[in-house]
């Protein structure tokens, strides 16, 4: 079982979606219209990968602020998605729904997108091309340098390390 702090190498396929992907996935579902991928089980990646150098299957592609995806992230794990990557801390409303969606919250290293692209084997756009960047990927991912973040628990590594320089400062 994953837990708060666990480094981990994620292989597999994953789907990108940032802000605008995001509002149309929401939008979609509102109006009772499928997905552009089934969410059962997904892993959505919070990045908007730049184009791929000759030889790469994509370019530099860093973790965005997952925060600006707190909204729509509630509503989707209740839909099937288990499992979320980004930067930075989710709101208590994402942390209570992957705790009774029993998913998780991975955190990717800002600023090391083009060592994250090392990992991406296949890149494919699935839907919503006109977004550019923010259009929704599938890739494939091998040994993907991932660190819990939020486990299905609840136990919050952004909390826990607050938690523990307190205790370290009180010394």
């Amino acid at each position: 079982m994953l837990r708060a702090g666990d480094h981990v190498l994620l292989s597999g396929e994953i789907y990108t979606a940032r802000d605008a992907a995001h509002k149309r996935m929401m939008a979609s579902l509102n109006a009772g219209k499928a997905l552009p991928f089934p969410l059962e089980g997904a892993c959505i990646y919070f990045a908007g990968p730049t184009p791929a150098p000759a030889g790469m299957a994509i370019g530099s592609c860093g973790p965005t602020t997952s925060g600006r995806m707190d909204p729509y992230t509630p509503t989707l794990m209740d839909c099937g998605l288990v499992a979320t990557i980004g930067k930075g801390a989710r709101s208590q409303a994402v942390c209570e729904s992957i705790v009774r969606n029993q998913g998780v919250y991975f955190c990717s290293i800002g600023g090391a997108g083009a060592l994250a692209a090392q990992c991406i084997k296949r890149c494919e756009v699935i839907a919503y091309n006109d977004l550019g960047c923010e259009s929704i990927k599938k890739l494939t991912v091998s040994d993907f340098p991932l660190i819990v973040a939020v486990d299905c628990m609840g136990a919050d590594l952004f909390v826990l390390g607050r938690a523990q320089y307190a205790q370290m400062q009180a010394v």
